[in-house]
């Protein structure tokens, strides 16, 4: 089938068994996180009462074979500059980590999976 990127928001939709997320996610070939999907849930993670548990689900997930973790380079450093600028000439804020997101999509060449309407706002992503 495809490979995609999923957001945040993905897996914590899939986390709770959210019926679309999961009939995406069974389709797919290869499952793409970034290291700042990962940060970012680390740090809800730090201000819940179930980190460790949180934790522990986080892992066996990133250990599945179909999941690819997806890190930030300085390639990814000009995809995240382009979208910066072509966002500031639209005036059109979004979330920095959302722009990190997008700009591993982008260096990938994967589709990423979102709930998120910031993503609406950058040109040439492909979403799901």
């Amino acid at each position: 089938m495809r490979r995609i990127l999923i957001d945040t928001n993905i897996y914590s939709h899939a986390l709770v068994g959210d019926d679309d997320v999961v009939e995406v996610l069974r389709k797919v070939e290869e499952i793409g996180f970034s290291v700042i999907s990962i940060g970012e849930l680390l740090a809800g993670f730090k201000g819940g009462g179930r980190e460790r548990k949180n934790r522990t689900e986080l892992e066996q997930f990133l250990d599945s074979s179909r999941v690819v973790v997806y890190p930030v380079d300085e390639d990814t450093s000009e995809y995240y500059a382009g979208i910066i600028n072509n966002l500031r000439k639209i005036g059109k804020p979004v979330p920095t980590n959302n722009i990190w997101i997008a700009a591993v999509a982008f260096q990938n060449g994967l589709e990423l999976f979102t709930k998120d309407a910031h993503f609406k706002d950058i040109a040439g992503l492909f979403l799901i």
